[in-house]
């Protein structure tokens, strides 16, 4: 940059203070930097302890608050109060730091091959049903500062992994100017074996935030991407134009915690359609308590390129939402987090999703929606209501102020002694069989209220062992009615120990219901906060007879990540893990996983194949 244009930034710059354009609009606690959107803004208050949350109010998505929490300064406040970790020894790798664990005849693979000490946390996985061998994942990826979306691909069954950052920030937010920041990556495939991705940008110092898609054709398999509109010369040379989910430059208005799906199935009326579905926080709708939180709904047509207006479809009900909504609709469902689309094997969609519209402190529920495939699904009134799937007990222990030996955060819940926030609402999962049967997973803390209530109220006095319980509900009816919940976990065999952040999905055939989840059973784990990834098999799990096995997929239990050997990454191990089947019911689960190369205490992505 020369001196001349230097000077005139400066001027520039002074200009627009002097005029006061850029005062940062707040939530209710002032916040640190220039926030302008008051979602961003309460997040960041909330996080640092300057507002009080409020009862069963849903809360932003983690990787879009540590992109807050690093623009604040607060991460190197953190990290100067302790003493550095030692760099890992750089290795003759061609293709990254690959790793694999290997222990009690299983394979740990990870997937991103990012060298660094920097986040990789909060992922998915997809297998291209033409090309079981084909997989794509992503995940949140700090490798270029802030938090970004980083994706992942393999060729050979997940055995080898390349990996890159997509071309998602060529892309102008409404004002003008580029995004610096994208988080919940998110990736599908086709039943051609087109692989979509998607992510939220933003600008950390702006209004504007998008849902954007890029593509992979098939059968680029997701080792790069490009613009979804076929109508481009040199389409897979081209990044623009992005497919534009949705898109605003207003302060009061910040989407979140979105996913995507494809319906895979060529005999479907819909095959190939792209769907999805977000989260809409809104700071000021003028009714209700003023603020709300709804799921929303888009659909593609055409591969990805133009899509529909989105509509909200997390609807209303008179018997389960009837406290804190923010319409005008008193029993309107629209305290929501975490939403979950799929694709019936006939086409229809369902969405699972967390909701807060109840009036008891610490109970929650977790509901669905679907529109049938006879239907315009863009349309608001093809929706169904939403039905309850289950409550939610979510009374694990707060914290009042963001604890300086864990990193658990000011008004989140963490299971100590680990400081990883915890969200039940994002943390449910559906899946259905070819038959239609749809089958519903979540952890809550039901158990752990009166097996262990010294794992209760505030996270600074309280103490393990917390059964945290992961569970299962089932529905034959296309989800108007749903069985009573099923331990997956219980005392009886795993003792008062923590099990939480379940994901799922279920054989194509039904046979078997795949729950894999983080587990503190193994060893000193409950009291020390290390951790492994547990695979429940449920074998008819829509019989009166369910069997059930488990599976460590760890090869070692993960260390318990916290300040003291990990200040940028203590508090967060993502929102989410995930679960998939190929279409021959074979299971591959990734998470996020502690183990970091030459000793170092960080999160990278590992794949197991059980």
């Amino acid at each position: 940059m020369n001196t001349k244009f230097r000077l005139l930034l400066v001027q520039v710059l002074v200009i627009i203070l002097a005029a006061g354009l850029f005062t940062p609009q707040t939530g209710t606690g002032a916040s640190s930097g220039p926030i302008p959107n008051r979602v961003l803004a309460h997040a960041l208050d909330l996080e640092l302890g300057r507002v009080h949350r409020r009862t069963n109010e849903p809360l932003l998505s983690s990787g879009v608050v540590y992109a807050l929490l690093q623009a604040s300064g607060e991460l190197d406040r953190r990290a100067s109060t302790v003493r550095g970790t030692t760099p890992p020894t750089p290795r003759a790798k061609t293709q990254g730091c690959q790793n694999n664990f290997t222990g009690h005849g299983d394979i740990n693979t990870r997937v991103n091959q990012d060298c660094s000490f920097r986040r990789q946390a909060e992922e998915v996985i997809a297998v291209n049903p033409t090309n079981p061998n084909n997989l794509i994942a992503g995940q949140n990826d700090s490798r270029i500062g802030f938090n970004h979306c980083g994706y992942d691909f393999s060729f050979d069954g997940g055995k080898t992994w390349g990996d890159l950052i997509p071309p998602f920030y060529q892309f102008q937010l409404l004002d003008g100017h580029t995004a610096d920041a994208c988080s919940d990556p998110t990736a599908t495939f086709d039943s051609l074996g087109n692989a979509y991705i998607g992510g939220i940008l933003f600008d950390v110092a702006a209004n504007d935030s998008a849902f954007v898609v890029e593509k992979s054709n098939a059968p680029i398999g997701g080792a790069f991407y490009h613009t979804p509109d076929s109508s481009v010369s040199f389409q897979t040379y081209a990044t623009l134009p992005l497919g534009v989910v949705a898109n605003d430059n207003y302060p009061n208005i910040f989407r979140d915690k979105e996913f995507i799906v494809a319906d895979a199935n060529p005999a479907s009326p819909k095959h190939d359609n792209v769907y999805a579905t977000w989260t809409r926080f809104n700071f000021d709708t003028g009714a209700g308590i003023g603020v709300n939180s709804p799921i929303y709904f888009s659909q593609s047509t055409d591969g990805g390129a133009t899509w529909s207006a989105g509509i909200e479809i997390s609807g209303a009900n008179t018997t389960f939402c009837t406290a804190f909504s923010g319409e005008s609709n008193p029993n309107a469902c629209d305290q929501d987090q975490g939403s979950h689309p799929i694709v019936g094997p006939d086409g229809t969609i369902y969405v699972g999703f967390g909701n807060g519209n109840t009036p008891v402190s610490g109970v929650n529920q977790h509901m669905i929606v679907s529109c049938p495939p006879t239907a315009d699904c863009s349309q608001q009134a093809s929706w169904t209501t939403p039905v309850k799937t289950a409550d939610d007990y979510s009374t694990q222990p707060v914290a009042s102020i963001t604890d300086p030996v864990t990193g658990c955060p000011a008004f989140r819940q963490c299971l100590p002694p680990n400081g990883y926030r915890m969200d039940d609402f994002v943390e449910g999962s559906i899946s259905v069989d070819n038959h239609g049967i749809l089958y519903a997973v979540w952890a809550d803390f039901r158990n752990g209220n009166t097996n262990t209530p010294n794992c209760t109220g505030d996270y600074s006095t309280a103490t393990s062992p917390c059964d945290n319980d992961v569970f299962y509900a089932f529905s034959t009816d296309h989800g108007a009615t749903w069985s009573a919940p099923v331990d997956i976990t219980p005392a009886s065999r795993f003792g008062f120990t923590a099990q939480w952040q379940p994901w799922s999905a279920v054989q194509p055939n039904g046979n078997m219901l795949f729950v894999a989840y983080y587990d503190r059973s193994y060893g000193d784990c409950e009291s020390t906060g290390c951790n492994d990834i547990t695979l429940a098999v449920i074998r008819h799990p829509a019989s009166g007879a369910p069997a059930f096995t488990y599976k460590r997929l760890t090869t070692a239990s993960m260390p318990n990540l916290v300040v003291a050997n990990n200040p940028y990454e203590a508090g967060f191990l993502g929102d989410y893990m995930w679960v998939t089947v190929d279409p021959s019911g074979k299971p591959y689960v990734v998470w996020a996983d502690t183990r970091g190369q030459d000793g170092a205490v960080e999160e990278d992505i590992y794949l197991s194949r059980p």
